[in-house]
This record gives C-alpha cells, structure tokens and sequence, in this order.
C-alpha cells in the first residue's frame, strides 16, 4: 500500500507550492518542532480556524476567502500573499507582519492586533472595528473605505496612508503627521485632530459639518483655499 503520509518536515525546510487542507497544515504542524515557512502555497477558501500558527512565515501564498477565525497568528511573518475577504476575525496577529499583501475586504473584527506592522498592503474595504490596536503601524497603505472607527494614530508618523472614503469615525489623529496620502470623503464624526500637521495630506470632500473638526490642525494655504472652494466659498 503506498504511503500516504507527508515528508517529514523541519522548520528549516520551506513547503513550497503545495495546496494544502486543514488536515494537512494540522499535520505539517504536528511534524514540526518550530515554526514553518510556506512559499508559493495555496490555501484558498481554507478552513484555518483556530489553528496555531504562531511564529510561521507565508511567502508569495494564497489565502483568498480563507477562514482564519481565532487563529493564533502572533509573530508571524507575511509576504506579498494574497487573501482577499480572508476571515481574521477574532485572531491573535501580535507582533505579525504584512508586506506587500493584498487583504482587501478582509474582516480583521476583533481581532488582536497590538504591535503588528502592514506596509504596503492593500487594505480596500478591510474591517478592522473593535480591533485591539496599541502599537499598530500602518505605512504606505491602501485603506480606501476601510472601518477604522476609534481607532488611535495619535502621534504617529502617517506614510502614505490612503483614507479615502474610509470609515474613521472617532479616530484620534491628535499631534500625528501626514507624509502624503488622502481623507477625502472620509466619515469623520467625532475624529479628532487637535494638533495634527495635515499639509501633505488631501482633505478634499470636507463637508461644512467637518470643517471644526480640523481645529488646532496645521493645513496649507492651498489646502485651506480647496477647502473654502468646496464649502461654496469664494475668497476674493
């Protein structure tokens, strides 16, 4: 009878291009006695819940549609992986990596994402409410009609962070720097920005209602004759 168990593996053997299943993670998992790299696999529409993939690197691999419902995902390290609308709610990602991903439309709701980084990732639509988010970093992202409510970048150094059309309500922006990017036509009720430097930033869209929200922000004087224009006033 041919043997159908996997190779045996070693956390310095990388799993490269294979499809794998839950049973088959769960196995590789067990096999192992430290974390594991993955590159170039394919988890699509994976059922990955609850697993414990703490410490493991994914490299170049697809999780699109995956479930990673309360996974354990605490230092791990992703690299240009695709997983759109993937399912992270409720997962522990502390001190986790994204760079280069592709995560639009992906539900992170609840999840714990203290200390964790995405740079460069495409967060489109992506659900981050009641998120545990202290020392989260986002830099030259995409969050276009992402949720971010109550969500706190105070102080922070902004790199190229696309909020348009998202959803910051509550946000606390106060004292932090925008080095580019955009809030035009985000929701912004009850943000606040007491002290934000906003002068490389597009604030376009800015409704009347939204404009004293911007009290004690620092604008440009081009931001501020936009902003007069598209409030419908003319400064002669």
């Amino acid at each position: 009878m041919k043997d159908r168990t996997l190779p045996h593996t070693t956390a310095d053997t990388p799993i490269v291009g294979r499809t794998l299943a839950r049973a088959q993670l769960e196995e590789l998992l067990a096999q192992a006695p430290a974390p594991l790299l993955f590159d170039g696999c394919d988890f699509e529409g994976a059922d990955l819940s609850r697993l414990d993939l703490r410490g493991c690197t994914f490299r170049d691999c697809s999780l699109i549609e995956a479930s990673l419902y309360a996974a354990s995902l605490s230092r791990t390290s992703w690299q240009r992986c695709r997983a759109r609308q993937a399912d992270l709610e409720a997962s522990d990602a502390t001190d986790a990596r994204f760079v280069n991903c592709d995560l639009n439309n992906s539900l992170w709701r609840r999840a714990r994402l203290s200390s964790a980084a995405f740079n460069g990732c495409k967060l489109t639509g992506a659900n981050f409410e009641e998120v545990a988010s202290l020392g989260l970093v986002f830099e030259d992202s995409l969050l276009v009609g992402a949720q971010l409510g109550r969500m706190s970048f105070r102080k922070m150094q902004l790199q190229q962070l696309d909020f348009s059309e998202a959803d910051v309500s509550g946000c606390d922006f106060r004292d932090a720097v925008f080095h580019g990017g955009s809030l035009r036509n985000a929701q912004l009720k009850l943000a606040r920005f007491e002290g934000a430097d906003l002068r490389e930033a597009d604030i376009g869209g800015l409704r009347l209602v939204d404009a004293k929200l911007f009290r004690g922000a620092t604008i440009s004087l081009n931001q501020a004759a936009e902003l007069l224009r598209d409030l419908g006033i003319t400064v002669a």
